[in-house]
Formats: structure tokens, sequence, C-alpha cells
């Protein structure tokens, strides 16, 4: 095996911007304000980037499609990313990208651009329609006192946890819900994000049917299997002990 330990420019994010967006949507933010600052598409007094998920997921190949995905439609969401269509084809969808400063307290970059230019930035289309190496596009390099507290992006097996740990309504039992997650993880090439994201939908709909005696299990418990769970539209409850209350 080769050496992975470091033989090309690391993704990087600053834990902040990880606990308040959460790990994957701070990935995705940061490599998206590294092509905006390189962006020569400006609109409406704003720098634009734009691609399909399909090219965009090339610049990140330790996900899935759909991990992408969620991570960029929940930035939307969350009113981090401001989309638009600014395309020439009205039959065109492909949405356009700016991050919306503001909501993370920061001051836009000024569109007036310096020496860098589009063509820097891999795989993402620039205004002359160019397009580089699929390299993954190094962050940038200046050293600042918050970039030296950057850490690279952590391995795909606790990334994807987190993406799911970060929706699940009950905190509580991190390191054992994790242990469980990488041990089903390795049982089948099968066992899925998607899966989870599946069940977890079901579970928060039983939660919420049955929210006024009914409280989510830890999460310890539920990664443990118990995600497999059979839920059914209730409206009583059963008085079978703590146990049964607490959803254990």
């Amino acid at each position: 095996m080769g050496n992975l330990l470091i033989s090309e420019p690391p993704l990087q994010v600053l834990p902040s911007l990880a606990v308040k967006v959460g790990l994957n949507k701070a990935i995705v933010l940061q490599q998206f304000h590294y092509w905006l600052q390189r962006s020569n598409n400006i609109r409406d007094g704003y720098k634009w980037i734009y691609n399909s998920f399909p090219n965009w997921n090339k610049q990140f190949p330790f996900w899935g499609l759909n991990t992408l995905k969620r991570a960029v439609n929940g930035l939307e969401k969350d009113g981090y990313l401001i989309t638009a269509n600014y395309n020439k084809a009205g039959f065109d969808r492909t949405k356009w990208y700016r991050i919306d400063y503001s909501k993370l307290n920061m001051s836009r970059p000024s569109t007036q651009n310096g020496s860098k230019n589009g063509s820097e930035w891999d795989d993402v289309t620039a205004q002359n329609g160019s397009t580089n190496t699929n390299r993954l596009p190094e962050t940038t390099t200046e050293t600042t006192k918050e970039n030296s507290a950057a850490v690279a992006a952590p391995s795909s097996i606790e990334s994807d946890f987190e993406e799911v740990w970060s929706a699940y309504p009950n905190k509580k039992g991190k390191k054992q819900a994790f242990n469980h997650y990488k041990a089903w993880r390795k049982k089948s090439a099968k066992h899925s994000n998607d899966y989870l994201f599946s069940q977890l939908k079901l579970y928060k709909q039983y939660i919420a049917q049955n929210k006024k005696w009914y409280h989510p299990m830890d999460g310890s418990k539920w990664f443990n299997g118990r995600f497999d769970d059979e839920y059914q539209e209730s409206t009583e409850p059963k008085h079978e002990g703590r146990e049964y209350w607490t959803g254990g």
C-alpha cells in the first residue's frame, strides 16, 4: 500500500465550521468557497459557480453521490448556499451557487479578481467553459492563525457516521454508536447510509406520532441494530416500564 500521509494537497476544514454546520456540509462549504474565490462568473454583483452533481462528485471521491447531494441540498435548505439559474438555454436547469457569507458572519469576497482565474479550479466550469484535470483542488494555502488550526478531512467511515449521527435526535452514547456503526458497515457492502436514513425517517415519524409519551432511544442503542425495528402508527402508550418509555 502506498503512503497515504500526505503526498497530495489535503482537504481542510476548520473544526468551528464543522460544529456550526456539520462535518460533511463544512467540507462542501469550504470547497465551494475555494472555487468561488477563483470564479470569473459574476452575475448581479456576486461570484457564482455551477456544475452537475456527477462532476461535483469527482471532487469528493470519498463520498457517494447521494451523500454529496444531501450535503449540498442541506446547505441550500439552511440558507448557506444561494442558488440561481443564469443558463443561456431555457431547458438547462443546472443550478448556480454562491455562499451567503452573512450567515457565517463573514463579509463577502470582492468580485474584483486578482491574478487567479477560473482555469485553476478543477472540473468546475469557468467563464470561458474550460476545465482542468480531475485532481482534487487544494484549499487556499495562505498561512493564517485560523488555517493553522484546520484539520484534514477524516476517513470516509467517520464522515459517513457523522452524517447519520447529526440527524439522529438523541445524542447519547456517541462512542458506542460509532463502534456499532463500523461493525455494521463491515458486515456487508449493502449496508449503507441510504438504508439508515430511510429507517431513521420511519423512526422519526413514529416519534412524532407518539411524542406525548415516547422519548427517542439513546443513539448507542439505535445504532446497535435497533434501526431494523419496525414501527407502526400508535397513539396509546404501552406502559411496560421505563425501558419502553425511553425506547430501550
